[in-house]
């Protein structure tokens, strides 16, 4: 069989992805923290036909001839850009202005730690991250995202505001008047005597290479061996950014370049599926020779 028409298949299937990936990004154009992907093919091996030789007193040197056998998905990476900022004035939804990633934690009953892997030292905790902000109170006043898994924060002294020991969920009593989050993560509440006090500060994690996280849905990100793990810092230290109340940091997708990169890869599907099509009509000539 031609090696023409297997190169084609391969680019279909390649172009086939593409779209895939353009498809999820356009439907995930209004989804908040979503983070686009890209997908970037590279070459086979390629068939050497006749190998390179170096040149002599008498003889010039010959390039090598090889024909290629088609492409191959490179990798489909997630572009963690800073998406646009959409103010929403309420005080539960938080925006990241600059690096970090919201730490999001189910099964915690208590105060936690964390390892320098990421991990916790409860086997009972599953830790997750994202950068979509839209939190809520339940019913027992701890700050969650719609799925009901607690936002972790440091734990602070109520009355000074002061960092303690360990991390934890962030809670505010039923009997506060308001409360509000500064940039710095601080989450301050008026009680009913009139007096102000700390419920928590909002943790971040720093990776050096979040692109290597693993997208779990729901939003949520998931530690990866090629993260680039850092450590759970606050807010505005450790090159990590602040935290904007009443605001959303929406999805990074640019529409005008997805549907630039649909074109190119319909048309790029379309050329292969002609490569095809041209490898077969040579196929039935070589089929008809026998006539």
């Amino acid at each position: 069989m031609l090696r023409s028409m297997y190169a084609g298949i391969s680019g279909m299937k390649n172009f086939q992805t593409k779209l895939d990936v353009i498809g999820n990004n356009i439907a995930n154009v209004n989804t908040a923290g979503f983070k686009k992907g890209r997908v970037t093919f590279q070459d086979m091996m390629s068939q050497t036909t006749r190998g390179a030789q170096g040149p002599t007193a008498t003889r010039g040197g010959v390039n090598p001839a090889q024909v290629g056998l088609g492409s191959q998905l490179g990798s489909i990476d997630n572009i963690h850009t800073q998406g646009f900022r959409q103010t929403t004035n309420n005080p539960l939804d938080f925006a990241i202005e600059g690096d970090g990633m919201f730490v999001l934690a189910t099964g915690i009953t208590g105060t936690i730690n964390f390892n320098d892997d990421g991990s916790t030292d409860d086997n009972n905790v599953s830790i997750s991250y994202t950068r979509a902000g839209n939190f809520y109170l339940d019913e027992d006043g701890a700050i969650v995202n719609p799925l009901g898994y607690y936002l972790i924060g440091f734990n602070v002294d109520e009355d000074s505001g002061q960092n303690t020991a360990g991390y934890g969920k962030i809670t505010i009593p039923d009997d506060a008047q308001s409360f509000s989050v500064e940039t710095n993560g601080l989450v301050t509440y008026v009680d009913s005597t009139g007096a102000t006090k700390y419920a928590g500060k909002v943790a971040l994690a720093n990776f050096s290479n979040p692109a290597g996280l693993e997208k779990a849905g729901s939003n949520l990100f998931l530690n990866s061996p090629n993260a680039g793990y850092n450590d759970v810092i606050e807010p505005e230290d450790g090159g990590v950014g602040s935290i904007i109340s009443g605001a959303l940091e929406m999805s990074n997708v640019d529409l005008s370049e997805e549907f630039t990169e649909m074109i190119t890869a319909q048309r790029g599907f379309q050329a292969n599926t002609r490569i095809i099509t041209t490898s077969d009509e040579i196929l039935q000539e070589l089929v008809n020779l026998k006539r």
